[in-house]
């Protein structure tokens, strides 16, 4: 996409999970089409920095964000409110999971199903509730969630991590309700994406399952990411839906 095919082009945005895959594809994107980045990171603070450093433009930052902590959002909130000010997107793209089968109930313990929905759900809600004034004073804001077609078919890592995504695609719709006319809202939805989200998933299911896909493909990143971009920067007549990223998986 060029810049004068797009009629939003953010110039602020902040990306959780920024730091590699979709995230990373992401802010690269969003990077070339002008846009300040906020890279939000966990833990690995120098990964972070590396990619604000290697982006095209200026005034990109690495910042801490553990969207499981309150305090740290309303700190990374802070931060961003003093750099600039406002924002006109928010991606929702920070998470985790952990693969217990579907069939082990004793093995999704109490402790990992709140860890997840924690994570997985009530982060981006936090998220949201606390960058929405700066939001509010962007220019054609945006946010994007990265969610997952596991919402939809209840096939994933963890029963946890399904019902945290559905819930997450529910919240959308809600969220874009509740934050228009100033504010859209998308989920983004992929399905087997080429990264290491999953832990211990080898490449060869990737490519296994790709086979039995419509679009016989494995998803990459940078799919995702263009979805990203196309929701906060072509579709200014769309809010509160779900875009489905996931060669076909979901017919």
């Amino acid at each position: 996409m060029s810049d004068d095919t797009l009629p939003v082009r953010p110039r602020v945005a902040v990306i959780t999970g920024a730091s590699g895959g979709i995230g990373r594809a992401t802010a690269e994107r969003l990077a070339a089409l002008g846009a300040t980045i906020v890279i939000g990171f966990h833990g690995n603070r120098e990964k972070a920095e590396a990619l604000a450093a290697s982006l095209p433009g200026e005034g990109h930052m690495a910042l801490r964000i553990a969207i499981e902590e309150a305090d740290s959002i309303a700190e990374a909130a802070a931060d961003v409110e003093a750099h600039f000010g406002a924002i006109d997107l928010l991606v929702n793209n920070g998470g985790a999971t952990e693969v217990v089968p579907a069939g082990d109930l004793d093995g999704l313990t109490d402790e990992l199903f709140d860890r997840i929905t924690q994570v997985n759900l009530r982060g981006p809600f936090a998220m949201v509730r606390a960058f929405r004034p700066l939001l509010s004073r962007g220019k054609d804001a945006a946010v994007v969630n990265v969610s997952s077609i596991a919402a939809r078919t209840g096939v994933g890592s963890n029963l946890a991590y399904c019902a945290a995504k559905a819930g997450l695609d529910s919240l959308t719709i809600g969220l874009a309700k509740a934050l228009a006319p100033e504010i859209r809202v998308f989920s983004v939805s992929p399905a087997g994406v080429d990264t290491g989200f999953v832990p211990g998933r080898p490449r060869e299911r990737l490519e296994a399952m790709a086979k039995t896909l419509p679009l016989a493909r494995i998803t990459t990143p940078d799919d995702v990411a263009r979805a990203i971009i196309a929701c906060a920067c072509l579709l200014t007549s769309s809010t509160g839906i779900v875009v489905p990223v996931d060669e076909g998986r979901h017919l």
